[in-house]
């Protein structure tokens, strides 16, 4: 973070490997079986169950105000959070590790604080006693002094490098800040202790009360109504709200207090402009801005539905993968399917902005296996339909469907809809077309031979015909004649002979180039030569079998590099890139076209699309 003292971590070049300085503190819980009744290093157990829940306090305050379908009406400032933001950020929890050694040098150094009591009533008093004559005006003041000089410079100018706060901004600061956090935490402790009042609970009670409060005034998530303030005037001065600490991270010079405002109003700090804040976020909940475009997505699988900022905000600023920490979360997100499928409607899932104008992406709430159920369909289109509707009545200009969404047995690729609401003002984009000029043009220019599976899917014929125009061979992988000659009869007649009907994958064992439109098995996969070049459009993607062939990830394009507020990857995707299907919606949306593309596509407008997406400064990934 920076050259002067105590203003970077000694361990912030270890990564994740910091989690090893806990290592001292669970080898002594687990040797001294600290966790049973009778064991003289309960407080061990007690340490690091206090540091677990801690960092969910943090956690879960971090993916309420990533829950945008619930937070959006009481967002303070209306601005999403970037990936630079989600880096600065990513060691937010430093903090717990400096607080955690303290505590069990604390422990180890004087054995009387090992007795603690369980409870003791009393010194519930005695804490908030002290925490008002003492914690708050001491962190007031050293707050004031942090806004100073070289203090401020050198030091707690990181803290507000961020534009818009978030709950894990609060632990995002230097060791010197969170050394004297640690002396404002630790004093209404230590006098209870010290008077013969304090116990285990008391220090759980505190120091849980005292993160959830720290995390909710950095949420940027507006939770209080202002009827109690209204009736009780001198709440004001009691307790902080989110929209008073907010103005304090955008007015530099007011705000200072740590949770009551009345130090604020004695050090002639107090802004005003907080409660009008305070009242217009709560006033104009039900006035938000309406995006102008959407991208209605669906959850993959059990896995990929962890890879979302309201459920780890960091790693779904990464692309996808399944890590072995998930596996304990998987029940969870098992049970949250089941409430989904039971009772759920889409949902707001996150926002980015593009030239000025807001995208969202909306998801369904339905997983991959659920849209290959005869008996779910209905249901699905009638998710879909219902989104749709909802977006016509806001206004959005052109709405853009997933993979799934706009399945070809489902919907027709969204055939249904268009023709059930003739006067949709919303454009709905199946987004293939890009998807296939994508596909295309990953080819290699030489390219004279192609092998295809899922040849006469929707993309499939397209991409068909239009390299056969190319005079590239295309050996199409199907049992059905009559769909083949469908499909060759739409060719001019001079490229017929380009379209050839395959029935084996042995046919293709000397082509090394293979567009997968189908889920291929391994042993499928083995006809393939040595040097094959998948390229993919089945979802999801084939796993790679194979070493020595290259597997290409789905179609995909980078997006502007004007893009703002993108915090999330979109699956196994790098950041800034999207699926063609929500590029090709995006470039519909930028070009102002008119039409729906829904259904076949048009082969004709393949190189138009592909065209209008690198103007606007869409780029291959």
């Amino acid at each position: 973070m920076g050259s002067s003292l105590l203003s970077s971590w000694p361990w912030e070049n270890l990564g994740s490997y910091k989690y090893i300085l806990y290592g001292p503190l669970v080898a002594k819980l687990l040797t001294s079986k600290a966790w049973e009744r009778n064991s003289g290093d309960r407080w061990c157990f007690f340490l690091v169950i206090l540091f677990i829940l801690r960092t969910y306090v943090y956690s879960i305050w971090c993916s309420f105000c990533n829950m945008l379908f619930l937070t959006r009406n009481r967002r303070i400032f209306k601005q999403g959070i970037d990936f630079a933001q989600i880096d600065r950020e990513w060691d937010w929890d430093n903090f717990l590790i400096l607080q955690c050694w303290v505590g069990y040098l604390v422990f180890n150094g004087f054995p009387a604080m090992r007795e603690l009591p369980l409870w003791d009533f009393v010194g519930i008093f005695i804490v908030l006693v002290l925490h008002v004559i003492i914690s708050e005006p001491l962190f007031y003041w050293a707050h004031r002094a942090f806004h100073k000089g070289k203090l401020f410079s050198n030091y707690h100018y990181i803290h507000h490098s961020t534009k818009v706060s978030q709950t894990f901004t609060a632990g995002f600061a230097t060791p010197l800040e969170h050394m004297v956090l640690c002396v404002v935490i630790s004093t209404p402790l230590i006098g209870a202790c010290i008077v013969g009042h304090g116990s285990f609970g008391l220090i759980f009670t505190y120091l849980l009360i005292f993160d959830f409060l720290r995390a909710m005034g950095h949420s940027n998530i507006e939770i209080f109504s202002t009827r109690p303030f209204e009736t009780f005037p001198a709440l004001k001065y009691l307790i902080y709200t989110p929209s008073y600490h907010s103005i304090h991270h955008t007015q530099k010079d007011s705000n200072f207090c740590l949770f009551m405002p009345l130090f604020d109003l004695l050090g002639g700090t107090l802004n005003s402009k907080a409660w009008e804040l305070h009242k217009e976020t709560v006033a104009s909940g039900n006035n938000s801005k309406a995006p102008d475009f959407v991208f209605l997505a669906h959850v993959v699988d059990l896995g990929q539905s962890l890879h979302s900022p309201f459920v780890f905000r960091s790693f779904a600023s990464l692309p996808y993968k399944f890590r072995l920490f998930n596996i304990i979360h998987l029940p969870g997100a098992f049970v949250f399917m089941l409430i989904q499928w039971a009772w759920s409607k889409t949902f707001l899932y996150s926002f980015y902005t593009l030239g000025g104008k807001l995208h969202q992406v909306w998801a369904v709430p339905r997983y991959g296996f659920q849209y290959f159920l005869p008996f779910a369909k209905d249901g699905i289109n009638d998710l879909i339909e219902l989104a749709i509707l909802r977006a016509d009545k806001m206004g959005v200009k052109v709405l853009s469907l997933a993979a799934l969404n706009k399945n070809e047995a489902l919907n027709g690729g969204g055939t249904l809809f268009v023709n059930k609401h003739p006067d949709l003002r919303t454009r709905i984009v199946h987004g293939n077309t890009l998807t296939a000029a994508v596909i295309i043009h990953e080819l290699p220019e030489n390219t004279t031979e192609v092998f295809m599976t899922g040849a006469t899917s929707k993309l499939g014929r397209a991409i068909a015909l239009y390299l056969c125009r190319k005079k590239v061979q295309v050996l199409m992988m199907t049992l059905s004649t009559e769909r083949f000659q469908n499909i060759q009869k739409e060719a001019p007649a001079e490229f017929q002979q380009y379209l050839v009907q395959v029935t084996k994958y042995q046919s293709a064992q000397n082509c090394k180039t293979w567009i997968v439109g189908k889920w291929l098995s391994p042993r499928e996969q083995r006809w393939a030569p040595s040097g094959t070049y998948f390229h993919q459009f089945v979802v999801p993607p084939i796993i790679g079998f194979r070493r020595d062939c290259t597997y290409g990830r789905l179609a995909a394009m980078r997006l502007p590099k004007d893009v703002q507020e993108l915090g999330n990857c979109e699956y196994t995707l790098d950041r800034g890139v999207v699926h063609a299907c929500h590029a090709g919606g995006v470039v519909h949306f930028l070009e102002g076209y008119t039409h729906h593309e829904v259904g076949a596509i048009d082969v004709d407008r393949i190189d138009i699309v592909w065209q209008a997406a690198l103007k606007h400064g869409l780029r291959p990934f």
